[in-house]
């Protein structure tokens, strides 16, 4: 092959090398045509003129975690905790997170790092530690406001752990405890008060019908002995208040 030829064949390999780019599914490239934005290409083949275009950064647009953490941070009513969290986002518009930030990955953490420490000091701790949902959404929110500009959206964001001073925690289980024990003390004086009132109801009733007290009682008198096999004395005016008038004892036995 001559020199030339071979020349020429190298220099349209590199120019083709230089020319035709792929862009994986999850990517997007960021064209510039002379230093100013041209085009979003991808995923699969583009083209690109060499020395003309150039494509300083690819965006990644699947969904991405950050992890944040506050600590010794002062909630609304001036307790010291420290919080975890976990910000999900995703770059929904490639062409503004090229442009309009330099590093929108670490931005995304200082903000979120922010928006945590602001978002506990406006909440009271027990709301932050019986409704994580709100505290949750609040975030979303707070954040995503602030990154929209940027071309990410933040998804969802999940406090991991609220951590509280050791003698806050013992405190609070006292609390806890003597809450129950409150809760319990209620429910016995409630049961017994039930308990007065059906004895009532039953005492008028057996006043008013004298004959259904005698068969209550001979039927406490049955089972209290029918598994024992014992003799039972009855006093003669307890039997004649029974209705037994003849019998002045009363044998129950194992049959």
């Amino acid at each position: 092959m001559p020199i030339a030829t071979l020349i020429i064949v190298i220099f349209l390999l590199f120019i083709a090398l230089r020319t035709i780019r792929i862009a994986n599914e999850w990517t997007r490239a960021v064209v510039l045509r002379l230093g100013r934005f041209h085009a979003i290409r991808g995923p699969g083949i583009y083209i690109v003129i060499p020395i003309i275009d150039t494509v300083p950064v690819t965006v990644d647009l699947r969904i991405q975690t950050t992890s944040i953490t506050a600590e010794q941070a002062l909630t609304k009513d001036t307790v010291a905790v420290g919080v975890d969290a976990i910000v999900f986002w995703q770059v929904a518009d490639p062409k503004s997170a090229a442009i309009r930030i330099q590093n929108y990955s670490q931005a995304i953490e200082r903000v979120a790092q922010t928006s945590l420490r602001e978002m506990i000091g406006a909440t009271e701790l027990s709301r932050l530690l019986s409704d994580r949902r709100t505290a949750d959404e609040q975030l979303r929110q707070t954040i995503g406001g602030k990154t929209q500009d940027w071309g990410v959206a933040v998804i969802s964001v999940e406090i991991k752990d609220v951590s509280i001073p050791p003698e806050l925690q013992d405190a609070m289980s006292r609390q806890a405890q003597a809450e129950r024990e409150k809760m319990a003390r209620v429910t016995l004086a409630s049961a017994e008060e039930a308990i007065a009132e059906q004895v009532v109801a039953a005492a008028k009733l057996y006043a008013a019908n004298p004959v259904a007290l005698q068969l209550r009682q001979m039927n406490l008198l049955y089972e209290m002995n029918k598994d024992r096999g014992t003799t039972v004395l009855v006093p003669t005016d307890m039997a004649s208040a029974l209705g037994v008038s003849a019998i002045s004892a009363v044998s129950l036995k194992d049959s």
